[in-house]
């Protein structure tokens, strides 16, 4: 009896667990449709995506648009000439949304490096960047009216003239957020934590996502460096953890690049309450060795490969 007890308790916690895994589409889907589109949220959901994960900007008349850049990527934007745009491109900020809409990003330019990264995106030309807004709608039309949006603030302390100032663009997708009614089903995250603050003060029923990225670069914890101007913190104050980093800050979710993530990180991140869902897993042996961590979600270009692997171990997406 007590065997079979524990047995049943077993796949109870099993089922538990994969009934709260958040599957998120990056980008919508940008594996297999052009990033933060409506094709790719399209596609993402017909997958059966839990969260779509997007980008967003304030336009130069105050509208949330969806992008990931600050300033237009060349890489991926075409003129009303049809011709890509040169490098570097304008700010979002600079542009209001009537003159973003000019703008196609259907498709990437094929003489680049990304557009071998993601040799199997299928283009869409003549798409424009959507709105929040329109994002939202969208998963209303297609009958999914539970769907989470996991938003990202794209500025950056580093070039503070690029997009507003913390805390008007946190306000700005506040406002928007409360407006089409999704607070409940939505969270803020961003590696720029003084949005994250602004959105802890004025809007606490909004979840929100600490983003870290230990390497390279976009390096944002400065970990030997002392205080970063991302998180506004010193790691080292914080026995050198990253949870520990995350939890001082009043984080609860944390979403680092996964290659940074180790189990011990996760077993304490878990120890401290935070949920873990890293970023970009794409691979299907990255997928299978992140899931089997213990992580809560993941985030993915391929939402179909995590389905299946998903699938393979006896999970689904779900709350």
């Amino acid at each position: 009896m007590r065997r079979r007890l524990a047995l049943v308790a077993a796949l109870a916690s099993l089922a538990g667990t994969a009934a709260g895994f958040d599957l998120q589409g990056h980008r919508g889907a940008r594996g297999l449709a052009p990033e933060n589109t409506l094709p790719a949220f399209a596609r993402a959901l017909a997958i059966g995506v839990t969260t779509l994960e997007l980008d967003i900007g304030i336009t130069a008349d105050g509208h949330v648009i969806v992008t990931h850049d600050r300033r237009l990527n060349p890489e991926i934007t075409r003129g009303a000439d049809g011709a890509w745009i040169g490098d570097p491109g304008p700010t979002v900020n600079g542009l209001t949304l009537s003159e973003l809409r000019r703008f196609d990003v259907g498709a990437i330019r094929p003489d680049t490096a990304y557009a071998k990264t993601f040799a199997t995106q299928i283009a869409a030309p003549g798409t424009p960047m959507p709105t929040l807004r329109e994002v939202v709608e969208l998963a209303a039309r297609q009958g999914l009216p539970t769907t989470r949006f996991n938003i990202e603030t794209k500025s950056s302390p580093l070039a503070p003239a690029e997009t507003l100032d913390p805390e008007r663009f946190a306000r700005a997708l506040i406002a928007e957020i409360r407006a089409l009614g999704i607070a409940s089903r939505s969270s803020i995250q961003s590696f720029d934590w003084r949005t994250l603050a602004v959105a802890a003060r004025e809007a606490p029923e909004i979840a929100r996502v600490h983003l870290t990225i230990e390497r390279g670069r976009g390096e944002t914890v400065y970990r030997g460096k002392g205080t970063s101007p991302w998180t506004g913190l010193d790691i080292a104050e914080h026995g050198g953890s990253t949870p520990r980093l995350v939890r001082a800050a009043g984080g609860a979710h944390w979403s680092p690049f996964f290659r940074d993530l180790t189990p011990a990180a996760v077993a304490e991140a878990k120890s401290l309450g935070l949920t873990v869902v890293p970023w970009t897993v794409n691979q299907a042996e990255d997928l299978r060795a992140v899931i089997a961590l213990g992580v809560d979600g993941v985030i993915t270009d391929y939402p179909d490969r995590a389905r299946e692997i998903l699938a393979e171990l006896g999970r689904a997406p779900g709350r």
